[in-house]
């Protein structure tokens, strides 16, 4: 059962994917990504956009945490139920509509962003089986709408090898927690 670690929305329980298919964040992993983002100052007044929301539990976490606004793009319905649910809850005890889900393909959402949108922070954590070159278009697609001190943070395997991150994007940092990598990416 995931929940919601700190701020506004602090302990409130999370609607969970039914079935399965998602990998959800650990609460370990969760808890130290964001001590990190707020150690960076990257949440607060953010616009946040959650790539491969899964149940949203990332994009919520950073609503709570004082987030402007927060994206969550889904494809599957079943998750994209999920996020509804839990951005309908977070939204609800926030008082106003921070949390927009999205139900589409990554690639299909940021196809469709006017050119002048951009995020402050980017949480993107895809299915480990899709490839890496897959995972490097979508990251190539994202670049343009990232703001000038953007952080972006992506979860693979442990296993997986550095990729070569495409244009416009430099790693700053990673780190492995059991079987997830995060790495953290910025505007080049």
């Amino acid at each position: 059962m995931s929940r919601i670690i700190a701020g506004a929305a602090g302990g409130t329980t999370l609607t969970s994917v039914p079935g399965q298919g998602t990998r959800p964040t650990t609460d370990r992993v969760k808890e130290a990504l964001f001590s990190r983002l707020d150690a960076y100052n990257a949440i607060e007044g953010a616009h946040v956009l959650d790539l491969f929301a899964g149940s949203g539990s990332l994009g919520v976490e950073a609503a709570s945490r004082g987030a402007a606004s927060v994206d969550l793009v889904e494809m599957s319905e079943r998750a994209a139920g999920a996020c509804r649910a839990n951005a309908d809850t977070v939204n609800r005890v926030l008082g106003w509509t921070c949390v927009r889900v999205h139900r589409t393909k990554a690639e299909t959402y940021l196809g469709r962003v006017p050119e002048d949108e951009t995020w402050d922070l980017v949480l993107m954590d895809p299915p480990y089986p899709l490839e890496d070159e897959a995972v490097m278009s979508i990251l190539a697609g994202l670049a343009p709408h990232l703001a000038e001190a953007a952080v972006v943070v992506l979860e693979r395997s442990s296993r997986a090898h550095e990729p070569a991150w495409p244009a416009g994007l430099e790693r700053f940092a990673e780190k492995k927690y059991g079987e997830t990598r995060l790495w953290y990416l910025e505007p080049a």
